[in-house]
């Protein structure tokens, strides 16, 4: 069972290295390049099919009743998960072998349309991989400060939700291009929003639909999405050279993985130990992490609710 948020040392099986596996739990060479292996087919199929299932949505939203249009603001946060999970693994370099394609078709066909200057989140999003709570921790905000009480959460979720915290990261984008570092890309953000605010128009008959099916998702639902997730990632654990004490892991369920963990990213501990494999080898090698004793049923939360209520869990102690 997990103590708290961080396991204690007694749930840490000192088991590295194995005939598989490094000390730091990198698989060795040998294996390392299967792991590694990019096949391209499957995000040309992921990249192609979150377009589809975008622009389907938006059909059946604007043609299909007011509880259609409902349920399809509610699905597109899963949507904006897809497209953020997708732009990690470009940010990563991991979404094609050739190096032009990732970056063309992660920068403006994933990262613009999902309002992330890439460039800018890849090195802030390695500094984040090189030392997990370290000086140079760009998401200190999301993790630091849990376990909390129940209503500390409630209330950033709250804030989340009523379009807060999507205001100064839309108003931030706006202001940049006011500045000459940052006009450039945060113009080109704003272009390609435009030509989805006219695809949406065209493609629906409805002026409205990019603001309802596109743009209010991000910045309502999707940021309470991605802060659970964050918060289910790394919220209260500590700097270490232990992957295990960086990063939480829970078993994976297909609500989840539906709903705000896509592309098998709810794989996260295995991600940490080798930020080289692509989405679809994460659950083989995080299976390969396990039968080595280095994660255990010890460490691993049963599900994503169990992790959030010990996030939440401030005036108990788990035993």
């Amino acid at each position: 069972m997990v103590i708290d948020l961080v396991p204690s040392s007694g749930a840490l099986p000192d088991v590295l290295p194995t005939d598989r596996l490094l000390v730091n739990g990198m698989a060795i060479p040998a294996l390392r390049k299967d792991y590694r292996h990019i096949e391209n087919w499957r995000n040309v199929r992921a990249v192609t099919f979150v377009w589809l299932w975008t622009a389907l949505l938006a059909y059946l939203g604007t043609h299909f009743g007011v509880w259609a249009a409902l349920a399809v603001f509610i699905l597109m946060g899963p949507m904006h998960a897809r497209f953020a999970i997708l732009m990690h693994e470009s940010a990563h370099k991991l979404l094609f072998t050739n190096r032009r394609a990732n970056d063309v078709v992660g920068k403006w066909l994933i990262a613009y349309p999902a309002f992330v200057p890439i460039g800018i989140y890849r090195r802030a999003h390695f500094a984040h991989h090189r030392e997990e709570f370290g000086p140079d921790e760009p998401d200190m905000a999301f993790y630091s400060g849990y376990p909390c009480e129940p209503g500390d959460l409630r209330r950033r979720l709250i804030r989340d939700l009523v379009g807060i915290s999507g205001y100064k990261n839309f108003t931030s984008i706006l202001k940049a291009t006011t500045k000459s570092s940052s006009r450039n890309v945060a113009s080109s953000i704003l272009l390609i929003q435009v030509v989805l605010f006219g695809l949406y128009w065209v493609g629906t008959g409805r002026w409205w639909a990019y603001l309802v099916f596109w743009w209010l998702p991000w910045m309502t639902q999707w940021r309470v999405l991605n802060r659970l997730r964050a918060v289910a990632e790394h919220g209260g654990m500590i700097k270490s050279d232990d992957r295990r004490l960086t990063t939480h892991d829970v078993r994976q369920h297909w609500l989840a993985r539906f709903w705000f963990v896509p592309y098998n990213t709810g794989w996260h501990l295995a991600h940490h130990v080798d930020m080289g494999i692509p989405w679809h080898n994460l659950p083989a090698y995080h299976r390969e992490l396990k039968s080595a004793g280095y994660v255990t049923d010890q460490i691993t939360f049963a599900n994503y609710f169990e992790l959030w209520r010990s996030a939440t869990a401030l005036h108990r102690t788990r035993a």
